[in-house]
C-alpha cells in the first residue's frame, strides 16, 4: 500500500505543471507569448520532464532542426486529447523554449 501511495505521489508531482490547450507545461516555465513558454531548466532537463509526462513509446519524438547552436524536438499529440497538435521544444541562444502547437481550427472564428 505504501509503495502505491509513493508511486501516486511521484506521478502526481511529475504532472503538476500548468497546462496550455491541454498540454502539460513544466513547473517553473514562464509564459512569454501566446502558447509560448521559457523553460526554467536546460534542454536535457526539459526533455527528461517530457519523457515522464509523454512517454516516447506513445508520443514519438522527431528532430526538427539540425543547425549548429540550435536543438529542436517535436512531440506530436497522438492521444488526440486537448486542443494541441504537438509541442516544439527548442534551445537557441542558451534559452530553452516550449511552443504548444494549437490544433487546426482552434481559436479561429467560424465563417457565417
Amino acid at each position: 500500500m505504501r509503495l502505491f501511495l509513493a508511486l501516486a505521489l511521484v506521478a502526481s508531482s511529475a504532472f503538476a505543471g500548468e497546462t496550455e490547450l491541454g498540454a502539460v507545461v513544466p513547473d517553473g516555465a514562464r509564459k512569454v507569448a501566446e502558447h509560448r513558454f521559457k523553460s526554467s531548466t536546460d534542454f536535457e532537463g526539459t526533455l527528461k520532464f517530457y519523457k515522464t509526462v509523454y512517454p516516447a513509446a506513445q508520443y514519438p519524438r522527431k528532430a526538427v532542426v539540425n543547425q549548429p547552436g540550435v536543438k529542436a524536438i517535436h512531440i506530436p499529440n497522438t492521444s488526440g486529447r486537448g486542443n494541441w497538435d504537438g509541442l516544439n521544444i527548442y534551445e537557441a541562444n542558451d534559452e530553452v523554449r516550449i511552443y504548444v502547437v494549437p490544433a487546426d481550427g482552434f481559436g479561429k472564428r467560424k465563417k457565417k
